[in-house]
């Protein structure tokens, strides 16, 4: 950021108040902003938004701060005043701070009892935020032909800076002669020119000429403000394929300072304006027209997550016909119906999909502790079924979404990070995916290639759905209110029924434990059903428009996405007391069940059922009733929602359990000779390829799945250990 004390030629989008000399066109100018400045005033005084209600005047005397100005009003009250404001902000918008701390100062004159009349009364200061119902612009669309204009564009923060003191005068001393001068610095990342030499006049043969550059700055004697400065980066759904998105420089002062946090979305209204970044001036030395834009913001407006990709309101048709649509007994086949039409089959999977973008209700405690609403969802098994194109029809389908991949995705990628400025040298924090994509799903494709640590960095977001920061004296705490989905094969490629679930599933019980639902998803050989899956798979390819390369949504999609939008913002529900009794019941009986399998099989549960597990199937019940616009979550609810839970989670806990029991005395020897020769063949410390090592026994006359369950129980006993995705074996023991 350039400082007043550079001595370099800076862009002014200062007011440019009438100096002398200028004669008649200063006099105008002069008028032209007297005018200006009463018909300000008379607007805070006397516009009513109803009959004698005085709207601005009212909220000026609650708070005497700030005033929050629309645009649609000024324009009903004087059709140039929006106009002025909108060309030359810089020169207006501080006339219109002026006439409220003008307007302020005499109403509270009239109220003041003690006040003299002969006294003057204080004028203080006062911010004006403006918003207006206009649509956003694009920040790819904002150019050399919008600097010094009032603009409008939406964006989440992705950083904010520390809080620093901004001058707004600087009060500046002559080394030599004493002589004080006070000097105006512009407004935003502007700075205060510094005139090179000092205007007193010395007496000759008393004192001595001044010098060039004989100021020193008394800081105790300037004036400051907090400012603030954030990154402002596009919407993740507005970035086109195959671009890198956009972001803006922020800057905000005042009463707008530090109250944004990363990972808020925003549509702000400021004046488009340059400056000379530091770090630039050294290399652009020959370029000094060259400038770095960013936005002196006058006004922001929070993006709540139904309106962030939709108008806020909905129109009484939309909300009749929502309505209309929910009390129908089929509703709920219905919406699973349009969850990812192209994909045949699945049907338990699209219904969880369906709860997951509606989600459940949030809770927050007497005590503070808040509960989360949203459902996550884990989908592991083989390769080409459609696990990614579940994932895809997501991020296309949820008010908020971001789409990534684990092996490329980091644990600051998905979290935050904390990034030194290249300029100031100071640290700041930079919101990472489940950040972005807070109040909305993270869609993480690739999810057992992740770094475990990278896995290990979303525990906290998944289930405390905050993210802690604590890096280079930057402690905070942020929000990541966000559903997970997320795909994954098994160690081995596909999904392996000769090995338990432990090892299909190769991933901790911590992170297990943090997913509501998890789908075994297999692909089954059978004949019929291979056939109409072809079928199927060849009349979505005739039927598919080949003439278009890019995805438009179809009417069917915006209205699904607009009924999500609405279910989520207006309906909150809550167990009733019938459907708690029943799943108590339920959740005691599970754990018996789970309890008494594990004792006669002798392993633990590949996922163990837990509270956790209970709390899922209460946001599954919330969200089945969402779907239905039901305040209360019936008995009905809980018994789809229980069944979900059992052909997912359950059956997923339940694989591999029985896989030694009825095993015959042949079975049980020939796996004992397996064990015999694998020993054999291996010392201890040593390393094979698996698939060498199954080759070369089953040449000696060896049965291959008695092979493999005998390093299954090799693995179980720590006396074998896999390595490089499974593919070595090295014996331990």
């Amino acid at each position: 950021m350039s400082g007043w004390d550079e001595g370099a030629v800076f862009y002014s989008d200062q007011a440019q108040f009438p100096r002398g000399g200028g004669g008649d066109a200063d006099q105008a100018s002069a008028a032209t902003r007297h005018s200006v400045l009463r018909k300000f005033k008379e607007f805070i005084r006397s516009f009513e938004t109803k009959q004698n209600v005085f709207h601005y005047r009212e909220s000026l005397v609650h708070n005497p701060k700030f005033l929050l100005v629309d645009m649609d009003d000024l324009n009903s009250f004087d059709s140039d005043l929006p106009s002025l404001l909108r060309s030359s902000p810089a020169d207006y918008l501080p006339l219109f701070e002026t006439a409220a701390a003008e307007v302020l100062a005499s109403l509270k004159s009239r109220v003041d009892a003690g006040m003299s009349e002969m006294e003057e009364p204080t004028v203080g200061e006062v911010q004006i935020f403006l918003t207006s119902k206009e649509d956003s612009t694009s920040m790819r669309s904002l150019g050399a032909q919008c600097i010094s204009k009032l603009v409008k564009i939406s964006g989440i923060t992705i950083a904010a800076s520390r809080t620093k003191a901004k001058a707004t005068y600087v009060t500046l001393m002559c080394k030599n002669c004493q002589n004080i001068k006070i000097v105006p610095c512009r407004p935003g990342l502007g700075g205060a020119i510094v005139p090179r030499s000092c205007d007193h006049v010395p007496q000759i043969g008393i004192e001595k000429a001044c010098p060039m550059d004989p100021w020193i700055i008394v800081p105790d004697k300037s004036k400051y403000v907090d400012q603030q400065t954030l990154k402002l980066q596009e919407n993740p759904e507005d970035v086109p394929t195959g671009e890198l998105p956009r972001n803006m420089l922020l800057s905000v002062d005042r009463h707008l300072v530090q109250t944004i946090v990363p990972g808020t979305r925003l549509t702000i209204m400021g004046i488009y304006s340059i400056y000379q970044a530091s770090n630039s001036a050294a290399a652009n030395k020959g370029a000094v027209a060259i400038r770095q834009p960013y936005i002196r913001v006058v006004g922001i407006e929070e993006t709540n997550e139904a309106s962030s990709r939709g108008p806020a309101a909905f129109t009484a048709e939309e909300v009749e016909e929502f309505r209309k649509f929910a009390s129908e007994p089929n509703s709920y086949k219905t919406i699973c119906s349009k969850i990812a039409p192209s994909i045949f089959g699945h049907d338990d999977v699209k219904k969880a999909v369906a709860c997951l973008l509606f989600g459940g209700s949030r809770k927050e405690l007497p005590d503070g502790v808040r509960l989360r609403g949203d459902i996550n969802v884990l989908l592991l098994g083989d390769p080409s079924t459609a696990k990614s194109q579940f994932l895809k029809f997501v991020e296309k389908t949820a008010p908020i979404a971001v789409y990534t991949s684990g092996k490329g995705s980091s644990a600051a990628g998905l979290t935050a990070s904390v990034i030194r400025d290249s300029s100031t040298r100071e640290f700041y924090l930079e919101g990472g995916a489940m950040v972005l994509a807070d109040g909305g799903v993270v869609c993480i494709d690739e999810f057992d290639k992740m770094r475990t640590e990278d896995r290990v960095a979303i525990h906290e977001a998944m289930e405390q759905q905050t993210i802690s920061i604590a890096k280079a004296g930057i402690t905070t705490v942020l929000n990541s209110r966000t559903s997970v989905l997320a795909a994954a094969n098994p160690p081995s490629g596909r999904y392996d029924d000769l090995k338990t679930a432990q090892d299909n599933i190769d991933l901790q019980t911590t992170i297990l434990s943090r997913f509501d639902l998890i789908f075994i998803v297999k692909d089954i050989r059978m004949y019929n059903q291979d056939k109409l899956i072809a079928s199927h798979i060849i009349k979505v390819h005739a039927s598919a428009d080949a003439t278009s390369t890019d995805h438009k949504p179809s009417k069917e999609d915006n209205w699904l996405k607009r009924y999500i939008q609405y279910c989520r913002t207006e309906c909150h529900p809550r167990m009733s007391d019938s459907a708690a009794s029943m799943l108590q019941n339920n959740y005691v009986k599970i754990r018996q069940d789970m309890r008494r399998q594990a004792n006669e099989s002798g392993e633990a549960a590949a996922i163990p059922i837990t509270v956790r597990q209970l709390e899922a199937i209460i946001r599954l019940s919330e969200a089945l009733a969402k779907m239905r616009l039901a305040h209360a979550a019936t008995e009905a609810h809980v018994s789809e929602a229980i069944r979900l839970f059992n052909v997912s989670t359950m059956d997923a806990a339940r694989s591999g359990i029985n896989q030694h029991i009825n095993m015959t005395a042949e079975m049980s020897n020939e796996i004992k000779q397996a064990e015999a020769q694998i020993k054999r063949r291996m010392g201890i410390g040593s390393h094979i390829s698996e698939r060498r090592l199954i080759d070369d026994l089953t040449r000696m006359g060896m049965n291959e799945s008695m092979v493999r369950r005998a390093l299954l129980i090799m693995h179980q006993r720590d006396e074998v250990e896999y390595k490089r995705e499974r593919r070595i074996i090295v014996r331990k023991a």
